[in-house]
């Protein structure tokens, strides 16, 4: 009879993952966090549901290969090519001084060298999983410290390759020779070598192949293919089964059907990620930690301070934003899921005991539990420390920063940004640029742009803006926590200021007029007013109607397109502009039925039920024509009537579809 005990217990993981997503999307907080707890509740150290972690390891080690795969379709080349420099050499540097700082640490405390250098490698990588999807979640990923810690995770995902090269050469005896150890990792290097490039050129080619015979089940089937095939691959050359993962998923990348290939292996992704994260947490043994947890506390505490303090060293460095600095020291300061893979290895090769390896696991849970709040406290902090160094220099006055008046201050030099500057600019109105980006700043200065380089969340920086003289402020950037202090900021600065913001989400609306903002634009609802003007006229509203309709909708801040029933006065106004008569112009086009006709035999009064009010040919009007009067090709009729009659006359100038 066949074993039903397996299969008792991954339906047990399975109901506990979808009450965890659901419990967990309802007090918005990553999932991943609670499947780690799930698991160490679940598992041999909790209530033992599940009585043996190691009957879920299969399925825990295919949603690592699944994730890896994933990972390094979403990275792309492209993606990697597109990075500033300065980025690259920030995230190259916490990786390196990661390491260096906690291996010295590590000897200082009586650790072996190797094993020392294998704790810095655990340390530097941080959770592209938890850290993205709280930022999802915020609306942050587009903003200064989404780029940012996007950024920097990406570089560490790539690091992941030499760090797994490196574990076996860490674990390397005293009796090993310096040419075993070059052995071992030039035959590593050219084992993967020889991978990616067969994968390279092997898989674009068949992937096109299978594309071509429109069948999804058969696609899905030829993707996982290459992600598990590349990972057996890479196990079989002595490398490990993610390593071959991630290297597939950079190689698909460069596949014009790579969103296509994400949207359909993301699902099975989910499902195994979070039975690994679960099983992450079924190893965690409760009732070894339950007899001496300082220790896991301890290191926990450690991790994060030296981890924290490395980031935001080097994001101050660089950027010289204290409170940049913060957040994307805090939201790094956590251990990855790369770290779970790294700590695996390391324990086949004898760098970790059973003991360090529980105090490891213990921090790490501890690490990811704490995230979500460290983020969502990042703010609040960094803005303190922001207070406590108000003589700190963050802007530089640069050319072309000279004193001026009645200017407008610009914050943010993305698109809208450079948009406005270029209007203003050809108007003669004088305006002044804030940016937070030092590349993007400095390439603006080198084009001749009176351009600043600092954190407008920062009275100091305003200041030097010369905001006591300017006459409007708009703010364009991507993260609504300093959108939402600029407009305080502001405001509470100069009180007669003219403060425009533009913000992604309606939601921010009402507590940005709060703040003080004069005009608040959301940008998905600007598309959506975009859209029913180009339908109205469509319909031959006159445009001066649009225009009142589109003044009345900004005026009540949305509320229609909100879903808002509107009251009294702004509802009959609305009512008033959508009823009656109105006026358009038809152009009497080739091929038209009209053309050649005289206004008698055409009859657009008695067939349409329009008023033709005048002709206008060749740039000369035509008024009170005769009946007799023959269209032409080109002639424009301006008509009076309802919006039916004027659709009814549309049909009958216009050509008619062969």
């Amino acid at each position: 009879m066949i074993d039903t005990h397996f299969l008792a217990e991954l339906v047990i993981i399975l109901a506990v993952t979808i009450a965890i997503v659901l419990v967990f999307q309802k007090l918005r907080l990553p999932s991943i966090v609670g499947f780690l707890l799930a698991g160490i509740i679940i598992g041999p150290g909790g209530l033992r549901l599940i009585g043996n972690a190691s009957e879920v390891e299969f399925l825990a080690e295919l949603g690592v290969v699944l994730l890896l795969f994933i990972i390094g379709v979403e990275l792309s080349l492209d993606s990697l090519r597109s990075v500033q420099r300065r980025l690259v050499v920030a995230g190259i540097l916490q990786v390196a001084l990661t390491i260096a700082i906690v291996a010295l640490v590590a000897v200082a405390l009586g650790v072996a060298t190797p094993v020392a250098f294998f704790y810095g490698f655990l340390v530097a990588m941080s959770s592209t999983a938890i850290v993205l999807r709280i930022y999802n979640d915020r609306r942050e990923i587009s903003s200064m410290q989404g780029q940012l810690v996007t950024g920097v995770l990406l570089l560490q995902d790539l690091c992941i390759v030499p760090l797994m090269l490196l574990v076996p050469l860490l674990a390397q005896n005293g009796g090993s020779s310096w040419t075993d150890v070059a052995w071992t990792l030039l035959r590593s290097i050219i084992g993967l070598a020889v991978i990616a490039w067969t994968a390279r050129k092997l898989f674009p080619w068949l992937l096109h192949r299978v594309a071509l015979l429109r069948n999804r089940e058969i696609f899905l089937l030829f993707i996982v293919l290459v992600c598990l095939g590349t990972a057996w691959a890479t196990a079989s050359a002595g490398l490990s089964l993610a390593l071959g993962a991630l290297i597939a998923g950079l190689v698909i990348s460069e596949s014009e059907l790579s969103h296509q290939i994400v949207a359909d292996v993301l699902p099975l992704r989910d499902c195994f990620s979070g039975i690994f994260f679960i099983s992450i947490g079924m190893l965690l043994n409760v009732d070894l930690l339950s007899r001496d947890f300082t220790p896991a506390l301890l290191e926990f505490l450690l991790i994060v301070s030296l981890k924290a303090l490395v980031i935001f060293a080097i994001v101050w460095w660089f950027y010289r934003s204290l409170r940049i600095a913060m957040i994307v020291a805090l939201s790094l300061a956590q251990i990855g899921e790369f770290s779970f893979i790294l700590a695996k290895a390391g324990i086949g090769h004898k760098l970790l005991t059973s003991v360090e390896e529980q105090t490891f696991l213990a921090a790490s849970i501890l690490t990811m539990v704490a995230t979500p709040f460290m983020v969502q406290a990042a703010q609040r902090w960094s803005y303190g420390m922001d207070s406590l160094a108000k003589g700190t220099k963050q802007a530089d006055r640069g050319a072309g920063t000279s004193a001026v008046s009645a200017h407008v201050i610009v914050i943010g030099y993305g698109l809208n940004g450079q948009n406005l500057s270029r209007v203003l600019k050809e108007v003669a109105i004088p305006y002044r640029l804030l940016e937070m980006n030092p590349d993007v700043a400095q390439q603006a200065k080198r084009e001749g742009e009176p351009m600043l380089f600092g954190d407008g969340t920062r009275p100091e920086i305003l200041e030097q803006a010369g905001i006591h003289s300017a006459r409007v402020v708009v703010t364009a950037i991507s993260d609504r926590e300093a959108t939402a202090r600029i407009v305080a900021q502001a405001r509470r600065m100069r009180r007669e200021i003219f403060i425009i913001v533009r913000t992604r989400y309606v939601t921010e609306i009402e507590s940005l007029y709060r703040l003080g903002a004069n005009q608040v634009i959301p940008e998905e609802f600007e598309t959506s007013v975009e859209i029913f003007a180009r339908v109205l006229q469509e319909f031959h509203i006159p445009r001066n109607v649009i225009s009142l309709q589109v003044d009345l909708i900004r005026r009540e801040h949305y509320g229609t397109l909100r879903g808002q029933r509107l009251e009294g006065r702004q509802l009959d106004e609305l009512n008033r502009f959508l009823v009656g008569a109105t006026s358009d112009i038809l152009s009497v086009q080739e091929g038209s039925a009209a053309a050649g006709k005289s206004i008698a035999e055409v009859d657009l009064p008695g067939r349409c039920g329009v008023n033709l009010v005048a002709i206008v040919r060749k740039g000369k009007s035509f008024v009170s024509v005769a009946p007799e009067f023959t269209l032409a090709a080109g002639d424009r009729l301006v008509l009076i009537g309802d919006h039916r009659a004027l659709d009814d006359a549309a049909g009958l100038v216009n050509p008619q579809p062969t």
